[in-house]
């Protein structure tokens, strides 16, 4: 059984998500989106790769991945042109998994959720006293906790050299979520990190006889944030989509 990290937004859940514990079977339509769009880019640990053909289901672009994870592309809405892969052909694509609730329907991946974490976000003002926000690319943080909150808070920070005020706000979880049949790099790192031979193990051996909440914290150990300098842009505010403080006028994903 495979072992994914999959993002849930904070405003995917606040809208219309049903908050899950450790423990929770669940099902979610996931979605594969470019990290660099997703609060800024600066994604490490947390990155997937799928590979496999595609598929179009219902008019959406899906990959059905080699050990049996079926997942949507996402598109970029900023770009010109649509340059995912056409369907009947094969692609190995890497992203970030993210639960999508909205627009089109597709099929869900069902599994059991091994870890929770909440995320939380630097944002900075996009000039001093703008009171418009976005990310900064990499400073985030990672909390383990037993259950996903409904809602999530925000607390403004130590304004930046520059005069611009900054946030600290919980921007959603990262869920490590077990999923039957399938198989992930991630899991590889569990077996690895447990003297698990690989040759030769039984699908689900990395989880097998080990307490649930040791193998939360040992996938809290393989889900760590980037740490700052290890990247080109790290620290600056690269997110094009600008928002106001949670209660503005302009509040936004």
């Amino acid at each position: 059984m495979g072992l994914w990290h999959v993002y849930y937004e904070d405003w995917q859940m606040e809208c219309c998500g049903t908050p899950f514990s450790v423990g929770d079977e669940v099902g979610w339509p996931l979605l594969l989106l470019d990290p660099d769009t997703v609060l800024g880019g600066g994604w490490h640990d947390q990155l997937t790769e799928v590979a496999g053909p595609v598929e179009d289901v219902g008019g959406v672009r899906m990959v059905r991945e080699g050990t049996g994870l079926v997942v949507a592309l996402g598109a970029d809405p900023d770009a010109e042109e649509d340059r995912r892969p056409e369907p009947g052909g094969r692609t190995r694509s890497a992203g970030l998994l993210s639960v999508e609730r909205h627009g089109a329907q597709w099929p869900e991946a069902s599994g059991l959720v091994r870890a929770v974490q909440v995320l939380t976000q630097a944002w900075a003002e996009t000039a001093p006293g703008s009171r418009s926000y976005v990310p900064v690319a990499g400073e985030r943080g990672l909390r383990l906790v037993d259950r996903c909150p409904k809602w999530f808070t925000e607390t403004e920070a130590e304004r930046a050299a520059d005069g611009r005020g900054r946030l600290s706000r919980e921007s959603g979880v990262v869920v490590t979520l077990e999923v039957p049949g399938t198989d992930s790099r991630l899991s590889d790192a569990v077996r690895e990190a447990r003297g698990i031979p690989r040759q030769g193990a039984e699908p689900g051996a990395e989880t097998r006889g080990i307490p649930a909440a040791d193998l939360a914290v040992l996938l809290e150990s393989l889900s760590t944030p980037r740490r700052r300098g290890r990247f080109g842009a790290a620290g600056r505010p690269t997110d094009p989509r600008p928002v106001a403080p949670r209660g503005g006028a302009d509040e936004g994903p």
